[in-house]
């Protein structure tokens, strides 16, 4: 994961920006991005300077990364447009770059993502297995540990969505049905 918004970074921008965010799969752990996909969000302010505002921000983040960075634009309302194709993964993947924070906390919102497995056609010792995996063994952490996950109840998980990628690869391991979630927690 290229991890932009854990870097110190010293951006100069206007007070006119509300956040700047970064989303897409580079935010996701265990992905392999070929860019980075920032969105800055503006209080209502004129296209145009929201272009040249954007511009100076993606001039300042090219600096210090190697990959490309594709940057856009938006005002609340360009960003709930329904014509916005990029809303969920800004909504639900996108993290702030100036507090460090999931960028849906801004509405009071927490993205979580619940996986419903289903076990009942395992062996016993799969079952196990499959356990362990997700909750450890002999002192050692499962993945539920180390990524800050937790079982709601039998059958169902909820981890914070940036570590989809890793829980999905390795629950493929042990099941083949399994089904993920999309919700927003009030904070």
């Amino acid at each position: 994961m290229h991890k932009l918004w854990l870097k110190k970074q010293k951006l100069n921008y206007s007070k006119n920006v509300i956040d700047i965010v970064q989303y897409g799969s580079s935010v996701i752990e265990g992905s392999s991005p070929n860019d980075i996909d920032i969105a800055v969000v503006f209080d209502k302010i004129p296209i145009k300077d929201q272009l040249n505002e954007a511009q100076n921000i993606k001039k300042q983040l090219e600096k210090s990364s190697p990959l490309q960075i594709h940057i856009k634009s938006f005002d609340f309302y360009s960003l709930f447009d329904k014509s916005n194709f990029a809303k969920e993964g800004i909504l639900f993947y996108g993290v702030s770059m100036l507090n460090k924070k999931h960028f849906s906390r801004i509405f009071g919102l927490e993205p979580k993502l619940q996986i419903f497995y289903f076990l009942d056609k395992l062996e016993k010792k799969d079952k196990i297995r499959f356990n362990y995996m997700l909750s450890g063994k002999g002192g050692k952490y499962g993945i539920l540990n180390k990524h800050e996950g937790k079982i709601v109840r039998p059958g169902m998980i909820e981890v914070p969505p940036e570590y989809e990628k890793i829980f999905t690869d390795l629950i493929k391991k042990h099941i083949n049905s399994f089904e993920l979630k999309k919700i927003f927690l009030s904070v």
